[in-house]
């Protein structure tokens, strides 16, 4: 589904990511776990087209989609919630929303993967506040926004940044029920997550990075292993 080749990235002369590769099979959950600094987020950036590749490729379902720019993702079924979610605040929930859906129809024609409908009924919060101005929800109900906003684009492959970082318990609680629900329809998932606990709970495998690489990988059914050496952890998560 998604194949990172060898990719490197940066800004200007400062060369972030290093030689990175990894891949998302159809339907895998996968995690990419790191330190702070570890460039986990400019490496998303990277896949979805907001910096451009210094080298390496980036493929999803067999195109290669290194060079395209960001709004031209959904076409290829990729879908990206950023960590700072880049909501239009001034516009209501409905606003947002409809804006996504119409991209969603455009690429997806009839063979749409989530309906209005389906995608208001995993955020009841949504459906009740259709009608607010984004920038006066809280971060959790922006978050769900965002998400929400991401389904209906119609994706077989999510990523999402740090979903919940700055998020209250209960509200990362709602937001991994979705995730699990999703994960039952065989949605893709790349989730970016400094908690590994967080990840370990709903990813099948996961990428470790630290410095702009990748450093280890914890495969299929390895999670408590990996979680269990407190070298390996220390060493990479802090």
């Amino acid at each position: 589904m998604l194949e990172v080749t060898s990719v490197s990235a940066g800004y200007g002369a400062l060369t972030v990511l290093h030689d990175v590769s990894l891949k998302v099979g159809d339907g895998e959950a996968v995690a990419l776990v790191g330190a702070n600094g570890a460039g986990k987020t400019t490496l998303v950036r990277t896949i979805c087209g907001l910096m451009r590749a210094q080298g390496g490729a980036i493929a999803k379902n067999g195109s290669d989609i290194t060079r395209l720019p960001a709004h031209e993702l959904a076409r290829h079924g990729l879908a990206v919630v950023l960590e700072n979610r880049r909501l239009f605040g001034e516009l209501s929930v409905r606003e947002n929303l409809v804006l996504a859906e119409t991209v969603g129809r455009r690429v997806r024609g009839a063979h749409l993967r989530f309906s209005w409908d389906e995608v208001t009924a995993l955020f009841p919060m949504v459906k009740e506040r259709l009608d607010a101005p984004v920038e006066l929800l809280s971060g959790g109900q922006q978050q769900m926004v965002a998400i929400a906003r991401a389904l209906l684009l119609q994706p077989d492959l999510l990523i999402m940044d740090e979903p919940s970082t700055g998020l209250a318990p209960k509200v990362v609680k709602d937001i991994l029920l979705v995730i699990k629900a999703l994960r039952e329809r065989g949605m893709g998932l790349l989730l970016i997550e400094q908690n590994v606990g967080i990840a370990s709970e709903i990813t099948d495998r996961a990428y470790v990075m630290a410095l702009g690489r990748i450093v280890h990988e914890v495969p299929a059914g390895q999670w408590a292993s990996f979680l269990s050496d407190e070298r390996l952890v220390k060493a990479y998560l802090g």
